[in-house]
């Protein structure tokens, strides 16, 4: 149906809202009031990054705590586990407040089937089979040491190479990375 439907008024549908059927050019206008209200011009969309590992308690806390640091509110952030943990990984705390990110409120998760629909991009860290798959979701792995046990020597190497796979990460999203301001 093309400009000449709307300007004829031909009658397109009829709604059982409306008390009267809707003409090509009501149809038209309404679609512009919903588009405006779903996809406001003045904001663009936050992507979601969902971060998951067995304990939610090390490498995806770590993480999320890396993307909320470095994207400020650009992003959406969360982490879960496919077994989560009763808490966080008291190393894994120490390692990230080394850089001045503070972990210490999070608490471990549970993965649900709608963290992972409602999330742009899932980046697993070890849950193996137990993360579900939703198409158009994009999917990383990260094959990253567990630093469940480990000293903070240990530790640190894994926090900088979340540190560098996040940086990575919001080039990829087109987000620029916010300086650090402690060391």
């Amino acid at each position: 149906m093309g400009d000449a439907s709307v300007e004829s008024g031909e009658v397109v549908s009829c709604s059982p809202l409306l008390r009267e059927p809707l003409t090509a050019q009501a149809a038209v206008e309404l679609a512009a009031v919903f588009k405006a209200l779903a996809d406001p011009m003045s904001e663009e969309p936050k992507p979601s990054v969902l971060f998951v590992c067995v304990h939610n308690a090390g490498r995806s806390q770590m993480a999320a705590g890396w993307l909320a640091h470095l994207a400020g509110d650009r992003v959406e952030v969360r982490s879960a586990g496919s077994a989560p943990g009763a808490t966080i990984n008291s190393v894994a705390v120490a390692a990230m407040a080394e850089v001045g990110i503070d972990i210490t409120s999070a608490i471990p998760k549970v993965l649900t089937p709608e963290a992972v629909q409602a999330s742009d991009v899932v980046i697993t860290m070890g849950c193996g089979d137990a993360c579900p798959f939703f198409p158009g979701k994009r999917y990383e792995d990260w094959a990253l040491d567990d630093p469940a046990g480990q000293g903070i020597e240990a530790v640190r190497p894994i926090r900088d190479e979340i540190h560098g796979r996040i940086a990575k990460l919001l080039a990829e999203l087109g987000i620029s990375v916010r300086e650090r301001t402690t060391q």
